[in-house]
Parts: C-alpha cells; sequence; structure tokens
C-alpha cells in the first residue's frame, strides 16, 4: 500500500513537472522556411519564366493568419526580398518567385532580374519585421535542384 502511494505521488510529481516544461515551437505551429526551388529547369536564361522557377516556399503551420508585413527574405549574399502589407493564412503556404509577376495571396514575386540562390550551396534566412529569426534553412548540393527545410 505504501509503494502504491510512493508511485502515485510520483507520477502526479512528474506530470506537473512536465505541465511546466515549454512545449516545442513545432508544437504550436510556426512560421517557416518549407522548400527552396534553387536550380530552376533548364538554361538559366533570365527569362521570366526561368526566374520564376526559382523560388522559396514559406509556410504558416499555425491555427491562425500571421502578418508577414515587414519580414524578409535573404540570402547568403544578403540579396533582401522585404514583404509589403501581407498576411499568410493559418495553414497556408507562400511561394516566393525571383522574377515579375502580379502578387497574389499565394504567390509573391522580388521583381528582379537575375538569379538570387546560387545552384550549389546558400542559406534562405526569414526574420520578423522586428529583425529576430524566424528560420534560416541551407543547402550544399548540386545533385538536387530543391531543398526541403
Amino acid at each position: 500500500m505504501l509503494r502504491s502511494r510512493a508511485l502515485a505521488a510520483a507520477a502526479v510529481m512528474a506530470a506537473a513537472g512536465a505541465a511546466l516544461l515549454p512545449a516545442p515551437a513545432q508544437a504550436a505551429g510556426s512560421v517557416h522556411l518549407y522548400k527552396i526551388y534553387y536550380d530552376s529547369p533548364g538554361s538559366d536564361t533570365r527569362s521570366t519564366a526561368s526566374l520564376n522557377a526559382e523560388y522559396v516556399q514559406i509556410k504558416n503551420s499555425t491555427s491562425r493568419a500571421v502578418s508577414l508585413t515587414g519580414w524578409t527574405l535573404t540570402d547568403a549574399s544578403r540579396h533582401k526580398y522585404t514583404f509589403g502589407s501581407y498576411s499568410l493564412g493559418a495553414g497556408r503556404t507562400v511561394t516566393v518567385h525571383t522574377g515579375r509577376g502580379t502578387n497574389t495571396a499565394a504567390h509573391r514575386y522580388q521583381g528582379r532580374a537575375a538569379y538570387v540562390w546560387n545552384n550549389d550551396r546558400d542559406t534562405a534566412t526569414l526574420r520578423r519585421a522586428s529583425g529576430s529569426t524566424a528560420d534560416s534553412c541551407s543547402y550544399n548540393s548540386t545533385r538536387t535542384d530543391y531543398k526541403m527545410c
């Protein structure tokens, strides 16, 4: 009987202690880099189609919309894209293309005439409007054309 009370007390204390630990960031969801397609198909002609086939996807895995206004996406050479007034819906993904196009809820365009992402290695960094890092994703390979972050 004494042993079962001791075990029960230990179980209650362990559960209480676990409740005090912070939950993992992914458990509650996050806004994070999802995919970098760094080597657009075909020859690098700098055409709009080729530039827009180079992109980064950002996913909102939270259960609420998140304002990305003022957030930035940069590469290791500090090419920077800054989100204007924009909100990413709960569970949604936005694709940030290198070239020109018309912004929509699912697609944003940097408006560049040259490629941003190196075909062999680079690092994408997503920063909040405050400047703090939300996520970072690196790749170092010419064997594939994209990286799942």
